[in-house]
């Protein structure tokens, strides 16, 4: 059993090269950029020991520690999925740092508050206590969703329902990880096969994977909080949250 409090490290996992948008993890945002908005965020999270930013990146390790988080250096082969595995590369940087969990928080998660991360940690504990074995965020979706073999949630003609009617399915954010320290070290992953889903709205739910992501992201800063929102907090029997 893992006691509350038992020392949270923040990991934010950035890299020197991006695929589908130059630079991404220091885009400019909210007057800073994405790195630097991320660790500030995390700073204000009292449950948060540490914040360590993980990197191959010497330019973005030193602006990290100027900004008063913790620095690892990966080294090339940690930073390339076709040298290491996904796997692999979460264990190499679960072994790295410290602390007894680790909270896993991308900077391209920008919208994620410093009061969502504390509820999302205060609830980690309680789904320790209840036999969860980690908790991820989730946005939950009603769409009509189609894979090679034609429809995969509803039916076609007089079984069609409302989307309201459909069954929930579930994005993983990314937004939010916490897992204890030992347990992404067996498991070569950031959570487990028995996760807490921890439920975000729209807003908090932005993940920038490309240029149209950044421009959605900056346009919420501009929105006020209570167009996403998704109703009060609330627990159901299966480990959901809602969060406002």
């Amino acid at each position: 059993m893992y006691e509350k409090g038992g020392g949270v490290t923040a990991v934010v996992p950035v890299r020197a090269g991006s695929r589908r948008l130059k630079n991404k993890n220091v885009a400019p945002f909210a007057g800073t950029n994405l790195l630097l908005n991320k660790i500030e965020q995390l700073k204000k999270v009292p449950e948060v020991e540490r914040v360590v930013v993980t990197s191959d990146s010497d330019m973005m390790l030193a602006m990290a520690a100027g900004a008063g988080a913790l620095t690892h250096k990966r080294a090339p082969e940690f930073c390339d999925e076709t040298t290491k595995s996904f796997g692999e590369v979460v264990r190499h940087i679960a072994e790295s740092v410290e602390g007894q969990h680790i909270l896993w928080a991308t900077c391209t998660s920008p919208l994620v508050s410093p009061a969502v991360y504390r509820q999302a940690i205060e609830t980690y504990w309680g789904a320790l206590y209840d036999g969860y074995d980690s908790l991820v965020s989730f946005e939950r979706i009603k769409r009509y969703l189609w894979d090679d073999n034609g429809p995969v949630n509803y039916e076609l003609g007089l079984k069609h329902v409302p989307s309201q009617q459909l069954p929930d399915l579930y994005i993983v954010t990314d937004g939010i990880l916490l897992a204890p320290r030992e347990k992404m070290i067996e498991w070569s992953y950031f959570h487990g096969r028995h996760p807490y889903r921890f439920l975000v709205d729209k807003r908090t739910a932005v993940d920038i994977d490309d240029g149209l992501d950044l421009a959605v992201a900056r346009a919420w800063l501009d929105m006020d909080e209570s167009v996403s929102h998704i109703g009060p907090s609330q627990e159901g029997g299966n480990g959901y949250r809602l969060v406002p």
